[in-house]
C-alpha cells in the first residue's frame, strides 16, 4: 500500500530543518506500529520520500510525504495512528492510497506552490508598496541573481511567478513554479520586488507560509495544477 501523507508544520517546528523532520517521522512511524516497508539489501531503509523540502523558519499547512507499507489500513486510522504520536507544530491532516505510476511519485509531481507572505511589524517597504504589485508584474523580465555550483548567473523568473496579488494591507498571495528545474523562492520574489521599489528588504523582514503543493497535468502553455492530496484515495 502506498500512502500520501499530508501535514502540518508550524511553530517552533518550523525552525527544525529537512533533514531532522525526514527522521523525526521516521521515529513517529515506528512508535505508531505502522507497517513500513524497507529497501533490501546491506543497508535497508524506510520506503518513503517527502514531496517539496520545506525553508527553515516557514510554516506551512501542505506539506507530503510518501510512503509504502506491507499491509492495507484503512486511511483514517493513519492519521489517529501518527497524530497519536505528533508533537506541537505537526499534525497529520490526511492520509491517501496512491496507485504505482506517476501519482505515486510526489517528488517529481511537484509543480508548484502557493504561499502567503505577511511583513514583520516596521519591516514593511514604504507606503504606497500595495499599489505597485500589478506594475511590477507588467516587467517582461525580472531577474534575480541565482547560486549555481558554476558560480552565479542571472535568472528571469518573471515566467515563474503565477500569481501574485494583495491579501489584506500587510499580506501578499504568491504561486509559484516549484519543480526542481523552476524551483521559485517566495524571499527571492519579495527581494526583488522590493528592489524595483528602489529598497532593501531588512533581514527577517517577512514571514512565509506555504498552503498547499500541486502537481501540473497540463502543459507548459495551459496548466492544470491539482493538489497531491486530491491525486490519492480514501481507504476504509
Amino acid at each position: 500500500m502506498k500512502v500520501r501523507i499530508k501535514f502540518t508544520k508550524e511553530g517552533p517546528m518550523k525552525f527544525v530543518g529537512h533533514l531532522d523532520t525526514m527522521r523525526y517521522f521516521q521515529k513517529a512511524i515506528r512508535r505508531a506500529e505502522l507497517p513500513i516497508a524497507f529497501s533490501g539489501g546491506y543497508s535497508p531503509h524506510m520506503i518513503m520520500s517527502f514531496a517539496a523540502p520545506l525553508g527553515v523558519g516557514v510554516t506551512s499547512t501542505g506539506e507530503y510525504f510518501d510512503m509504502e507499507l506491507t499491509a492495507t489500513i484503512p486511511t483514517d486510522e493513519i492519521c489517529q495512528r501518527l497524530n497519536s504520536q505528533m508533537v506541537d507544530g505537526i499534525h497529520v491532516l490526511s492520509a491517501r492510497q496512491v496507485e504505482d505510476g506517476k501519482a505515486s511519485k510526489a517528488m517529481s509531481l511537484v509543480a508548484a506552490a502557493d504561499y502567503l507572505v505577511e511583513f514583520r511589524p516596521g519591516k514593511a517597504p514604504a507606503d504606497g508598496w500595495q499599489t505597485r504589485i500589478t506594475e511590477f508584474l507588467k516587467q517582461p523580465e525580472i531577474l534575480v541573481t541565482k547560486e549555481t555550483k558554476k558560480g552565479e548567473k542571472q535568472v528571469d523568473i518573471r515566467p515563474f511567478i503565477y500569481k501574485m496579488n494583495l491579501q489584506n494591507d500587510n499580506r501578499i498571495f504568491l504561486s509559484l513554479a516549484s519543480a526542481s528545474a523552476n524551483y521559485t523562492k517566495p524571499d527571492a520574489v519579495m527581494d526583488a520586488f522590493t528592489s524595483w521599489l528602489g529598497q532593501e528588504l531588512p533581514e527577517f523582514a517577512c514571514m512565509i507560509h506555504r498552503l498547499e503543493v500541486y502537481a501540473d497535468l497540463g502543459n507548459e502553455k495551459k496548466h492544470k495544477f491539482v493538489s497531491l492530496e486530491s491525486l490519492g484515495v480514501e481507504v476504509q
